[in-house]
Order: structure tokens, then C-alpha cells, then sequence
């Protein structure tokens, strides 16, 4: 009897241990495959902004104020990657409303240095420089700033994992040259399966969430996970800003002379409509 009691008590042990030592080993797998925040980051960037070698799509923007006025833009935008470089080219075109019809917006993004971004206005004939300390402004009346269209350099912001889900990264921000800009730090929710960033957070330095950036509505488009909608909500003014997506599509094949400053008052009519 005392025999059958300890080889039960073996087997329990050896149980156990097996037990043990496969949740150890399916820990220490979970730690070598969690990325770290600069991996996390430069994915989500990847997927946010170089999906394929190019990219078309028409927006439809919708600026509501606080008091529940309205305006609409309506526009299409152009990008292309530089092969081989994380370099990119923007090309922003208005066709509504009138006032803002041929109001072109031209990015040569270099995250190695600041963007190079252009303005024409066509009612005066006049191409404004963007200068890098107006990046923050708003974009044509919109609660989005001129950084958003191509995205905030990487290197501006130190980053860390602040919490993970069975879904999503979460990532804490602070700027490094905290001068610069007008938050203290940003947050960003980002979804495990496509890397997509799907809400993004700003603090003052009160430590008070102020400006929030929403992606939703994601579809498959050529292989390609693409947000359709966005907001942006100003908590301080009570407005907000919506921008609709549509006829998307990548690896056209658009040519570099497309992306030259020739291009803000000449815009390139055949890229423009939908193919």
C-alpha cells in the first residue's frame, strides 16, 4: 500500500514539475517574442504610412466647431516611396469646396531631417513654405495639423510600452525637445494584428488628455490594412474633425515628377481622377 502511495506521489510530482516547467518555458517564449517599443513603433509607422510602393485616395473632410457648425473639404492625396530610403513624397489636391478648389499641399518627407512642405494657395497665386515650427498648425481650418498628413518624425519622441493587452500595444511618448511642441506627452493604442495605431492620446502638462486621433472602419485593400475613416477631437475647443476615405488603392506605379514643385500649380489632372 505505502508502495502505491509513494509511486502516486511520484507521478503527481513529475506531473507538477512537467507542468511547471512548460508554463516556465512558455513564459520565457512569451518574453523573447514580445517586441520592444522601437520595434512596436517602427511597425506601426510602416503600416500607417508606406503600405505599398505608392498610394491614392480621396478624402472627404467634415470641421465641426463647437457650437455645431460645419464645412467640408474635399480632396485627394498622392504619396510615393523612395526606394530603398524611408523617404516620401505627398501630394495634397482640393477640389471642393470653390475657395479651396486647386489649393495644392506638397511633402518631400525626410526623417533624417525636417520635411520639406509646400502650400499654394491659388486665389493669390502664391506658394507658402511651410516652416518646421508651423508643422502643429492646423491643416486648411481642420482640427489636423500639417504633421499629420505624413506623420511625426520618429526620432522627436522617446517611447515607451506602458501596457499590453491580449489585442494591443500601448505606448507612452514624451517629446524630446519638449519646446518644440504644444503637448507634454502622447499616447497610442496599437492593434497587435495589423500594427495599425487605432487611438492616439495628447496630455498637457497638466497631464490632461486634450487632442485625440481616431482610426476606424479598417479594410483589406490590396493586400494592405487601411483605416477609412479618422477623427481628430479638440477636448478644449469642443470641435472635431472627420476625413471619410475612399477609392484607395496602391502600386500604381505614380511618377516621381508627380511630386515636384511644378506639380502646385499644374496639378497632375490624370492621377487625380479615379482609375
Amino acid at each position: 500500500m505505502k508502495t502505491n502511495r509513494s509511486n502516486m506521489a511520484t507521478g503527481l510530482l513529475k506531473v507538477a514539475a512537467g507542468v511547471a516547467g512548460g508554463l516556465t518555458l512558455m513564459f520565457s517564449q512569451s518574453l523573447l517574442a514580445a517586441p520592444s517599443a522601437s520595434e512596436i513603433i517602427q511597425k506601426a509607422n510602416q503600416a500607417s504610412y508606406y503600405a505599398g510602393k505608392d498610394g491614392r485616395s480621396e478624402a472627404r473632410m467634415r470641421i465641426e466647431d463647437s457650437r455645431g457648425r460645419t464645412q467640408t473639404r474635399q480632396f485627394t492625396v498622392l504619396r510615393k516611396n523612395v526606394e530603398g530610403t524611408d523617404r516620401q513624397h505627398y501630394l495634397v489636391v482640393f477640389s471642393r469646396p470653390s475657395e479651396y478648389r486647386n489649393t495644392v499641399f506638397l511633402v518631400n518627407k525626410n526623417p533624417a531631417a525636417d520635411d520639406d512642405r509646400w502650400l499654394y494657395l491659388p486665389d493669390m497665386d502664391l506658394v507658402r513654405r511651410i516652416a518646421p515650427g508651423d508643422k502643429r498648425t492646423s491643416f486648411v481650418g481642420a482640427h489636423i495639423f500639417y504633421e499629420d498628413i505624413s506623420g511625426r518624425n520618429l526620432n522627436d519622441d522617446e517611447h515607451q510600452l506602458a501596457e499590453e493587452t491580449a489585442e494591443q500595444y500601448v505606448l507612452q511618448s514624451t517629446p524630446k525637445d519638449k519646446g518644440s511642441v504644444e503637448f507634454a506627452s502622447f499616447r497610442t493604442w496599437i492593434d497587435k494584428e495589423t500594427f495599425l495605431p487605432v487611438r492616439i492620446e495628447y496630455t498637457n502638462a497638466a497631464g490632461e488628455v486634450y487632442r485625440i486621433m481616431e482610426n476606424a472602419n479598417i479594410e483589406v485593400v490590396d493586400g494592405y490594412p487601411t483605416p477609412t475613416m479618422m477623427r481628430v477631437q479638440d477636448l478644449q475647443s469642443g470641435g472635431n474633425t472627420v476625413v471619410q476615405f475612399r477609392g484607395v488603392n496602391y502600386d500604381l506605379g505614380i511618377p516621381d515628377s508627380v511630386f515636384t514643385e511644378r506639380s502646385l500649380r499644374n496639378p497632375p489632372a490624370e492621377w487625380l481622377d479615379r482609375r
